[in-house]
């Protein structure tokens, strides 16, 4: 009996015939669960929206997760997004910006929250998680990828945080990875959102493996078939040899963005910049875009991350996102650049000297009330209403 065969067989019966999904009415599903021999297998299906999260994905992602590990006959978990395009291009901005426009707060907080936890039941999950990455992954696809054991980038690999382009943050635990990317890339990436590619990614350790999209079915059968992780990829790693800002440019990076304040890294790529390097000037212009209040918060984010655990970081992203959901700049970045497309965001306040120090140093401070755990211990659906920020 074939590989293929067998796979069959197993998913016909119990769990993993049983091919979970989840769909809005009427709809195709958004993610379907199987089982293939010893993997647990979930795809990501809505590739029309760059298979963005939505709240229900989000959950029955978690219930899965949670049931997978406990069950003996489940070794590994594979994740891979559905279409080509995109492993995950985040979190649904759209419908959040229309939570929070129409005054629902509390159904705002519920999809970061289940989010956050989501990425915490990542990192310490207790079997091999392997995430296949094929094209677009940024903001909570990073989330759902980077936090666990291996990362596989297809050709068409493209990572960013693109968070402070549209008046938020870098999250999904960025608080806790990024600066422990070598030198200064992570505040590279954070700061600019900048997108890199697989060779940037497997030089500092965002993927961990390279192998070819069309090689992924491949890569799931042996998966499928148990045994050593590594021995999977015998044959099917695919070399990579083109790099971009993070190699070529490593050490004008490490040389800007180790200053204290984002006043200060411009100062220095504008330096950079009139010595003749390119990069820095196309650099300090980008960032130049971003929000002001947004910038300033990631590069607090970057300072402080190296020090925290993952779930102390995951609780600052709670309350920063708690504050930042009150305010201005998140919902005009997504008007400016998904909804209107306009790229012309009216930022508040709109230079960095006017960002108000002392309110950013506030936006990390506890919560009113018990605060969620993001150790990957708290059940979402049974855990006590949240914190809300303090008036």
């Amino acid at each position: 009996m074939s590989g293929g065969q067998k796979a069959s067989q197993h998913q016909a019966s119990q769990q993993g015939a049983l091919q979970r999904d989840v769909r809005e009415p009427s709809a195709e599903p958004e993610i379907v669960f199987e089982t293939r021999g010893e993997a647990g297998l979930i795809t990501l299906t809505r590739p029309r929206a760059l298979n963005a999260l939505t709240l229900p994905m989000v959950e029955a992602m978690h219930r899965q997760l949670r049931a997978w590990a406990g069950d003996a006959r489940v070794s590994r978990v594979v994740v891979r997004g559905s279409g080509g395009r995109a492993f995950c291009a985040g979190g649904d901005i759209r419908q959040i910006h229309a939570l929070g426009k129409a005054g629902r707060h509390a159904d705002v907080m519920a999809f970061w929250r289940g989010e956050y936890w989501l990425d915490a039941t990542v990192k310490s999950y207790p079997k091999p998680y392997i995430a296949l990455i094929e094209g677009i992954v940024m903001g909570g696809g990073v989330g759902i990828s980077l936090h666990g054991d291996v990362r596989v980038a297809a050709g068409n690999y493209s990572f960013a945080m693109p968070e402070t382009g549209i008046g938020f943050f870098p999250d999904v635990g960025a608080t806790y990875a990024l600066p422990r990317l070598p030198g200064c890339t992570g505040r590279y990436l954070a700061l600019t959102g900048a997108r890199i590619g697989a060779g940037d990614a497997l030089a500092v350790g965002l993927a961990t493996h390279a192998a070819r999209g069309q090689d992924f079915e491949t890569l799931i059968e042996r998966l499928a078939g148990g045994g050593e992780i590594a021995r999977a990829f015998d044959g099917l790693d695919a070399p990579v040899t083109e790099t971009g800002p993070l190699v070529a440019e490593r050490a004008q990076i490490d040389a800007c963005f180790s200053a204290d304040t984002v006043t200060e890294v411009l100062a220095r790529l504008d330096a950079a910049a009139r010595d003749g390097s390119a990069f820095a000037g196309a650099t300090a212009a980008t960032i130049r875009t971003r929000s002001p209040t947004s910038l300033t918060i990631a590069l607090a984010q970057m300072r402080r991350g190296a020090g925290l655990s993952f779930a102390e970081a995951m609780l600052a992203e709670y309350r920063l996102c708690e504050r930042v959901m009150r305010g201005h700049d998140f919902y005009e970045g997504v008007r400016a650049v998904i909804i209107d497309k306009d790229n012309r965001p009216a930022w508040q306040p709109a230079t960095l000297d006017a960002v108000d120090a002392g309110a950013i140093e506030a936006a990390f401070g506890p919560l009113d009330g018990p605060e969620p755990l993001f150790d990957g211990s708290q059940d979402p659906h049974e855990a006590a209403p949240a914190a809300e920020a303090r008036p």
